[in-house]
This record gives structure tokens, sequence and C-alpha cells, in this order.
């Protein structure tokens, strides 16, 4: 799990800061985005909350940076849960590797197009970017199979 830092402009040109949280499956690559305003330790509970619901598996881990927002409320609420929180080893993001990877697909795929309006677009149009990623985009980690066709063939 991750957040990625985000600046928009409105409509009279002033700076929005947006803050994308990432969950991704280490063997499917199914993710869970979803965007907020603030970048707190609440808002990575109600993440956690989200991916639950969007994941079609139970969780057994989640890892995360040593980020403000993922420190004790935060992992006791995970723990609380059932699942285990483990933090990867302070500056070493490659062994978050394929989350960050995920955010330079969503920046080339997906940012860099975006015309954006206001907030209720910007989520309208991220969830179906994450559509869009799980169901129909072909990743060359799966040999061209989608995150989902590649969970339907660990399960069969």
């Amino acid at each position: 799990m991750d957040v990625k830092f985000l600046i928009f402009k409105d409509k009279q040109g002033k700076k929005l800061k947006r803050y994308q949280y990432t969950a991704i499956d280490d063997a499917t690559w199914v993710r869970a985005l979803k965007v907020y305003e603030r970048h707190t330790q609440k808002n990575a509970i109600d993440f956690v909350d989200y991916v639950i619901d969007k994941f079609p598996f139970r969780i057994q881990q989640i890892r995360t940076d040593r980020g403000h927002e993922f420190q004790a409320q935060f992992h006791w609420y995970v723990e609380d849960l059932g699942m285990r929180h483990a933090y990867i080893k302070a500056r070493t993001p490659q062994l978050n590797g394929k989350v960050e990877r995920s955010h330079r697909s969503d920046q080339e795929e997906f940012y860099q197009l975006l015309n954006y309006k206001n907030d209720v677009n910007l989520k309208e149009k991220l969830a179906v970017w994450e559509q869009f990623y799980n169901f129909a985009r072909p990743h060359g980690a799966h040999k061209g199979r989608t995150p989902y066709e590649s969970l339907r063939d660990k399960l069969l």
C-alpha cells in the first residue's frame, strides 16, 4: 500500500493537492485506488476498508512504508481486522516496487491524459481507470493477461 502526491489546478488556476492511495496484490497485480484531499491515518484506515470491499479475496498482510499515515492507529486497525501489517525497510522503495511501477502507469496512462475539472470528476475517472486496469489492460508481468484473468487462472 502506498500514497502518491498529486497537484492539479482548478478552473481559476489555483493549485489543489490530492493524494492517491494505492493497494496492489503481489500475486495478481489487482489494484484498488482512491483519492483523498488529506494525507492522514483516518484516510488510510478508510482506504483499508475500501480495499477489503474491492478485493475478491481475503487479505493476509498489508505492507507499507513508514509514513505518518501508516503509524499506530492504522497499524492496530489493520491488526484488529486479522491482517498483518508489515513495514518495508526504511529508504528501500524498491521493496514496494509493484506499487511504484503501477504509479508510473497511472502517470503515463491516466493522469497525463486527464482533463481535471473537480473532485467528483477525478473520483469518477479514477474509478473507471481502476476498472480498466484490473479487467481490460494487458500486463507484461502476466504475458498479456489482465490482473483478473491472472486471478482466475490461479483459482482454477
